[in-house]
């Protein structure tokens, strides 16, 4: 009889290394998100770098190599905030001018989304009254730099011969008026919109307005 002797095979060994590293770019968007949430939860005023750092797990020297000062941190939060209203500069070539217009202002953003950059518009509104570099930063890095992006945007279509105005500066001013003044003004008043779809058909109202007119002409 024969005896077979079974051959055990030695276990893989597992790679050993460090785990990698989070580029700087990829700690700062981390350091953003995670400061929104404490300015939403505590306020901007209340928050502290030290709350930051101890919420990210990090030390407050990497806070402050990355971010200087607290007015950094929300200048960064804000043009977060911007992307989210108006994602421009971008790529909308093949569309039509409605359709990308409907990108550009993100008319179709899943409830969540709408709900986060709304509570960030509550909260910039209640702290702007107590902390005047609140409002003039929302007003510089998020409305005017906007503005500035899809008076850029527009300029290109109509030397495309896409879009018939006189002014793409005036244009710009006040297809964002029709866009974002109810939903702003309503923000925080007890008079926001009886539901998601009633604002997303009022903004998609205001781009056929703004694209067609109500009238022969072409131009604005």
């Amino acid at each position: 009889m024969t005896e077979t002797t079974a051959t055990t095979l030695p276990a893989k060994r597992r790679k050993r290394g460090r785990p990698r590293l989070a580029t700087p770019a990829e700690q700062r968007a981390k350091i953003v998100e995670a400061t929104r949430k404490l300015f939403l939860a505590e306020g901007y005023g209340r928050t502290t770098m030290s709350e930051v750092a101890a919420h990210c797990h990090i030390s407050k020297r990497t806070l402050y190599e990355l971010f200087p000062s607290k007015t950094d941190l929300l200048a960064a939060i804000i043009e977060q905030h911007r992307t989210s209203m108006l994602a421009l500069p971008g790529d909308y070539t093949g569309l039509s001018l409605s359709d990308a217009l409907e990108r550009i202002f993100q008319i179709d953003i899943s409830t969540e989304e709408d709900s986060a950059r709304a509570a960030f518009l509550n909260l910039t509104i209640v702290e702007a009254a107590r902390y005047p570099e609140v409002g003039e930063m929302m007003k510089r890095l998020g409305g005017q730099r906007a503005h500035a992006l899809l008076a850029e945007w527009m300029e290109g279509e109509k030397r495309a011969g896409r879009l018939f105005v006189d002014d793409t500066t005036s244009a710009a001013t006040i297809l964002m008026d029709m866009m974002f003044g109810a939903v702003v003004t309503k923000t925080g008043t007890g008079a926001e919109w009886p539901g998601f779809d009633a604002r997303k058909d009022y903004m998609r109202r205001c781009i056929r307005i703004f694209v067609h007119g109500t009238g022969k002409s072409p131009a604005i």
